[in-house]
């Protein structure tokens, strides 16, 4: 067997492993605020899709039925009012962290090109860089990037871990300044769903793009909106000849995604009551840990919208993962996700209602 890939560092989340056995061991057990895995059930309309899909014998297209197209574009003009314009590409993906991980491969990436992402950032953007052997770049800013050429441009509004919104002129700016010099923009906008203060404008939108979605991808995925993390469901949609270029190399690579599962998310993007309930629980959620961890002396940062509450006591985030492992919480410390994050620990809601109210509770009493 070969060696690991160079340059790829070490499973992040493999550190974590000690505190969680640490957690469990609480004699009420486990309350695990970490990774941010859905916990609810899929929805009855998904699950009636996938069983009737499940006599499925042929081969998927990679593009996808023409139904689930159609239906994602049905979806982002009732829900969020885009009407994308003629011609846009759009592609179901396996979930979203695959196309994370290989849009600089699949975009023919390497060494010598530059992918941006966040400074505070989901690792997989760093990852996909590496593994295209391209070189990975944290900035928040245009003007941090310098006069470097930087081939690919991830933006991430609602953000993970911080929940922080970028504003529609922040995101103009980005594809005003990419457009000039051909830089493609990869917009991950997976918690579009949750803002919990105001809708979070999309790079989707006219007013960001200027009607033309030339260089420009949306990544969406349906894990946390419709609890269908374990289905691997998602899609990209933007500019047509880059999405026809993704379409091209993964029609090699295999990349498609089952028929069952293509016919159950069409139905989850059919449907916007089960959406509208899930985040009902999450704002409940949410509205009961920050209160909780308010009044256990926390500071929470950003999280107007998303799934976590950025939280900080003003100390290393390692020795606050361990006070709070001690009352059998887990949660996930900051600098996973960048420097900037070595102060706050990423608590996230998706527990049950139950061990939400666990975790609150321990809160309150100090353990």
């Amino acid at each position: 067997m070969g060696a690991p890939r160079p340059g790829l560092p070490d499973f992040p989340w493999d550190a974590l492993v000690p505190y969680r056995e640490r957690a469990a061991a609480h004699p009420d057990g486990l309350v695990d605020l970490s990774v941010g895995t859905p916990v609810d059930s899929t929805p009855e309309v998904v699950r009636r899709a996938l069983q009737g899909a499940a006599d499925a014998p042929g081969y998927p297209t990679t593009a996808g039925p023409p139904q689930l197209r159609q239906e994602v574009r049905h979806y982002l003009a009732r829900r969020w009012g885009l009407q994308l314009p003629d011609g846009t590409g759009v592609l179901p993906t396996i979930g979203s962290k695959e196309l994370v991980a290989w849009l600089p491969t699949l975009l023919g990436l390497g060494p010598g090109d530059v992918v941006a992402h966040p400074e505070l950032a989901y690792p997989t953007y760093d990852i996909g860089a590496r593994l295209a052997g391209a070189t990975p770049m944290p900035a928040d800013s245009v003007t941090a990037l310098g006069p470097r050429r930087v081939a690919l441009m991830w933006i991430n509004s609602p953000a993970n871990p911080h929940g922080q919104v970028l504003p529609v002129e922040h995101l103009a700016k980005v594809v005003a300044w990419a457009r000039e010099r051909g830089t493609v923009v990869a917009s991950d906008e997976c918690y579009r769903e949750f803002g919990w203060q105001a809708r979070p404008p999309s790079v989707l939108d006219p007013e960001v793009n200027g009607g033309s979605l030339e260089g420009i991808l949306a990544v969406h995925s349906l894990s946390k909106r419709s609890n269908l993390a374990g289905y691997r469901a998602g899609f990209v949609v933007g500019d047509a000849g880059i999405v026809q270029r993704l379409l091209d190399v993964r029609k090699h690579a295999g990349m498609m995604m089952p028929s069952p599962v293509a016919a159950a998310m069409a139905a989850a993007l059919a449907d916007d009551e089960h959406v509208d309930l899930q985040r009902e629980r999450y704002q409940n959620r949410r509205a009961r840990l920050h209160a909780a961890l308010s009044g256990a002396g926390f500071r929470i940062d950003h999280s107007e919208a998303g799934l976590y509450l950025w939280a900080t006591r003003s100390e290393p985030c390692w020795d606050t993962v361990g006070r709070l492992a001690e009352a059998g919480i887990l949660v996930a410390p900051g600098e996973f996700y960048g420097p900037g994050g070595a102060q706050h620990v990423r608590v996230a809601l998706t527990a049950t209602d139950e061990r939400v109210e666990a975790a609150a509770r321990r809160l309150a009493s100090g353990g």
